[in-house]
């Protein structure tokens, strides 16, 4: 049977979502941290994306875990203690968890109701799994349940997640998990890889619209749970890869000059003036590898579709 909840709840989370959202609209280039995506339609929203023919990330590295399964898991090692961050839909998870049978799963991810959800399914599913989810914010120090045992310790960690995080968030976080996994410890990590940025424009501005609601979402979310009154319908979403950078860049760009009040505070948007929502970091198979490596980490695996759209990396502790 799956354990209750550790960790930070939702109304523990309430106020550093309110401080985040107040600093980052009081900034010269406004912004908003992309975990706050993620309430309950937030989560829905980003599932349907998944779904997208544009958005490749998803079906391919599902692909690549199918196809590499047993290579996988002879690489993380039968029974070990498995930490995923971002736990959303668990789809690529159910598969690792049929092969590993770890002695552990510990989902940890912000949305309280996305991780209930997972946990619900994966205790249905694997009615012998010792789960322990945690609700928190990978991106700030957690207190995380006891790893059972001496079991090998492997964080997963897809979706190309990492890309949300700066260079140098994603080296302090990579550095964190390091860490967390001991000196014989793992991880497997999925990474959106540089490609035409064609079809990286495609991926996050869909036809359907999708990712636009998506985008739109956060600021639904802050006038709900913070008392904000934002015109959604005065915002269009607007996404862009900037090569230099190595990024997607998305944005929500105001359609005309107003203001917007949040509880006690007011914020003016000039005509084409954006929210920064989110930026989405692209690696070369090089670049990432060396990124690890100065986190603490020896690339020691690597899993990539023929088209080289994205990668899966095996990184030890070194």
């Amino acid at each position: 049977m799956g354990r209750a909840p550790r960790g930070r709840g939702p109304l523990e989370l309430a106020p550093r979502f309110r401080q985040d959202v107040l600093e980052g609209l009081a900034r010269p280039q406004k912004a908003l941290p992309p975990k706050y995506f993620y309430d309950a339609a937030g989560s829905r929203l980003f599932e349907r994306i998944c779904r997208l023919a544009e958005y490749y990330p998803t079906r391919v590295e599902l692909s690549i875990t199918r196809r590499h399964l047993a290579d996988m898991a002879r690489f993380a090692g039968k029974g070990c203690a498995l930490l995923e961050y971002g736990s959303g839909e668990s789809l690529k998870t159910r598969l690792l968890i049929r092969a590993l049978r770890p002695s552990a799963y510990i989902p940890v991810d912000i949305s309280a109701d996305a991780l209930h959800a997972a946990t619900a399914r994966l205790a249905r599913e694997f009615s012998w799994l010792d789960v322990r989810p945690v609700v928190g914010d990978f991106s700030r120090p957690i207190e995380l349940p006891a790893f059972p045992g001496r079991a090998r310790r492997v964080v997963y960690f897809p979706g190309s997640t990492i890309g949300n995080l700066t260079p140098d968030e994603a080296h302090a976080f990579l550095k964190m998990t390091r860490g967390q996994v001991g000196r014989q410890g793992a991880m497997v990590i999925g990474v959106d890889l540089k490609k035409d940025a064609n079809v990286l424009h495609a991926a996050y501005n869909d036809g359907k619209g999708v990712t636009a609601a998506f985008n739109l979402n956060v600021l639904a979310r802050i006038n709900s749970e913070l008392g904000g009154d934002f015109d959604l319908r005065k915002f269009a979403h607007y996404a862009l890869y900037n090569p230099l950078a190595g990024r997607i860049e998305m944005h929500l760009v105001a359609r005309e000059a107003h203001a917007v009040n949040i509880g006690q505070h007011r914020f003016f948007f000039e005509r084409g003036e954006s929210i920064h929502t989110e930026n989405s970091y692209k690696y070369t198979v090089r670049e990432f590898a060396a990124l690890a490596e100065r986190a603490g980490f020896r690339a020691v695996k690597l899993w990539q579709d023929s088209r080289a759209l994205f990668s899966v990396h095996g990184l030890e502790a070194a």
